[in-house]
């Protein structure tokens, strides 16, 4: 690889927060592996995002392009037009083009040109040449613009790469907006979490970028949760447990609707939510509206630190979404023995095999999620079978640890 032994940049628009656990995971196994990785984030990463110890830490460690100084905007701006006129003028056309229509498209790609010879300054200072980023928006515009900017400014035949690494759903709701085609396109190489997140990129590149569109799972460290003991749900009783967002997206009205059918079927049912997000207060109303009372509560955010607890006294994991690549949260529960309800939906099926290691349910549909959840209260060994599958599946085919080492061949094949 090139850079210092190896050394290489992530860039995410926000990090460390406690909805990006994935990617810290990630970092850690990577430096595991003896990859020098060093972390930069657009912007600061609020406190009450900072929940555990390991993410405070990172967030110490990381490099905040934004709010930067009027002076150090005026340097860079400065020093690009001196290290290349031409390739400076390109990076502003560049941006213009590439950002969505409209005032707010002018407005972000003013912004890209400021944080992207932010970035470009400090990459070169630090000798790195290779960016890697997560997530739509943007980071990977940024760190288009600013590898596009360092190979024209370069004065020796070293090549600037970068690459990224696409999730969804988000990426596939604005496909042409966010212009993931011509970043994609751009980029050296494409991470897809998940068969169905390449498929859908393959939809809208040309077949000779298909080659460069590689699946490397997200995924969980399985020696980091100790085997779940036995679960004390009785006939007629279960706790069951959510994970997530509290976004639209994420269909927890669902779950509520079906803890109202469970109760009417005389199931002793309790729903904890864990998360926090623009749904919480609707939802919070809804769980009153419905009489549900006390069988649900709402936790907030919980940090790493915490909320194995939380896997560890319950009795089901149910994730009735609307939209998903491979949900982490699954991976999580199902790394504890749990067992797992989750939806047909996007990739969830590559993590979720329907009567093997959890049972699916398709989304919206509150009568469906209950009598699943009714047939697992009813049969404990079922319970039990579908907690070690799990275990096993994620053991097998998602351990963060093999997920750092497939990226690392990448970042050798394409970075040297």
């Amino acid at each position: 690889m090139r850079g210092p032994e190896g050394r290489i940049a992530y860039l995410v628009g926000r990090y460390p927060t406690v909805s990006h656990t994935f990617i810290l995971r990630e970092v850690l196994a990577l430096r595991e592996l003896g990859v020098e990785v060093d972390t930069f984030s657009i912007w600061r990463s609020a406190p009450e995002q900072l929940l555990s110890e390991a993410d405070r830490a990172e967030a110490a460690r990381t490099y905040n392009v934004l709010p930067p100084t009027l002076a150090a905007v005026l340097r860079t701006q400065l020093a690009a037009i001196e290290a290349s006129p031409g390739g400076y003028a390109r990076l502003v056309a560049r941006a213009f083009r590439v950002a969505r229509p409209g005032l707010y498209g002018r407005f972000l790609a003013a912004s890209w040109i400021v944080e992207s010879l932010l970035l470009w300054e400090e990459l070169r200072r630090r000798g790195i040449r290779h960016v890697h980023t997560h997530l739509n928006g943007t980071a990977p515009a940024v760190a288009m613009l600013s590898t596009e900017f360092a190979n024209r400014a370069s004065r020796s035949r070293e090549r600037h790469t970068w690459s990224l690494t696409v999730h969804g759903p988000a990426e596939f709701y604005e496909v042409s907006n966010d212009a993931l085609p011509i970043k994609v396109r751009d980029a050296d190489f494409a991470v897809c979490i998940s068969d169905f997140g390449r498929s859908q990129v393959m939809g809208f590149v040309p077949e000779d970028h298909w080659g460069k569109l590689h699946v490397v799972h997200c995924g969980v460290n399985p020696d980091a949760y100790p085997v779940r003991s036995q679960d004390g749900a009785g006939a007629g009783r279960l706790r069951l447990l959510s994970v997530g967002r509290l976004a639209q997206v994420k269909g927890h009205g669902v779950l509520l609707e079906a803890m109202v059918e469970l109760r009417a079927r005389g199931l002793e049912a309790t729903a904890t939510i864990v998360g926090d997000g623009p749904k919480r207060g609707d939802l919070e109303a809804l769980a009153r509206k419905l009489g549900l009372g006390e069988a649900v509560r709402f936790t907030g955010a919980i940090g790493q630190d915490e909320i194995d607890a939380y896997y560890e006294t319950s009795d089901l994991f149910v994730h009735p979404s609307f939209a998903e690549g491979i949900p982490v949260v699954l991976m999580e529960a199902m790394a504890h023995g749990l067992p797992v309800v989750a939806t047909t939906v996007m990739g969830v099926g590559e993590l979720v095999s329907d009567g093997e290691n959890g049972l699916l349910v398709r989304p919206g549909r509150p009568n469906k999620l209950a009598s699943t959840v009714e047939r697992l209260a009813a049969d404990p060994d079922l319970r039990r079978t579908m907690g070690e599958n799990g275990r096993q599946t994620v053991e097998q085919e998602f351990d963060v640890e093999a997920s750092a080492a497939r990226l690392r061949e990448l970042f050798t094949r394409y970075a040297s």
